[in-house]
């Protein structure tokens, strides 16, 4: 039997993929890390299939690797039996908890089967948020700002957890970043919030991204309009 890491997307029931869908409904239990993903995994399936795992919110490893072991510990001898799903926010591969829990069910118990649903990260979700094209053969970065970190070098980021964001800011404008902020974009739990001011997003919230643009950054974007046609038939 399997352990599916299942991606239930940005927040809103609906932005779950039907292959994602179809896991959770055949899954014998479906596990949740928290309670907002238990909220949008209560969409698709009864709550009395659903199991919580306790991961602490917390920077201690010996504290960290005795929840990812006990949570192991739970959750093979239920693959063992039937099919288990771990359902998290976004995708299970992108800044996800079922990351530790994968690595010590391979490291504990290698006899059970562990695949990857994928889902809707923020990763993607933003750019309609925030009304951001990135165009093609554009690089951009993902970061981490946490307690008002300002990563800086890529001339576009994409910036997760951040927690303090008029320090952030502070860091970033310094460098010569223009940045748009979006908090709890897509999801049913709280207030949706996109703005260029971080006063309005100054008390924490872990579900705050930033996305950084260098302020000179030259963009020549192709269209079907050609402005040299049109001078020459003038």
């Amino acid at each position: 039997m399997t352990v599916y890491g299942v991606g239930l997307g940005p927040g809103e029931p609906d932005l779950l993929t039907l292959r994602g869908k179809r896991t959770l409904e055949a899954a014998d239990v479906v596990y949740s890390p928290g309670r907002l993903s238990r909220t949008v995994a209560t969409h698709h399936v009864p709550d009395s299939r659903i199991g919580d795992l306790d991961f602490p919110m917390t920077s201690d490893p010996e504290k960290l690797r005795a929840a990812w072991r006990d949570a192991a510990a739970e959750v093979a001898p239920r693959a063992r039996d039937g099919d288990v799903a771990f359902a998290t926010l976004g995708d299970p591969n992108v800044y996800s908890t079922f990351g530790h829990l994968r690595r010590t069910l391979d490291a504990f118990h290698p006899d059970i089967d562990v695949q990857t649903v994928p889902g809707v990260s923020a990763v993607s979700a933003f750019t309609t948020a925030l009304g951001v094209e990135v165009d093609a053969g554009a690089g951009l970065a993902l970061r981490e700002a946490a307690q008002g970190a300002s990563p800086t070098g890529p001339d576009r980021m994409i910036l997760f957890k951040v927690t303090d964001a008029p320090a952030t800011h502070e860091g970033l404008v310094d460098a010569g970043y223009d940045v748009t902020y979006g908090r709890r974009l897509y999801m049913e739990q709280g207030d949706t919030t996109v703005t260029r001011d971080p006063a309005e997003i100054a008390d924490r919230d872990y579900y705050t991204l930033a996305y950084a643009e260098r302020d000179t950054l030259q963009k020549d974007r192709a269209t079907a309009f050609d402005d040299t046609e049109v001078a020459g038939d003038a």
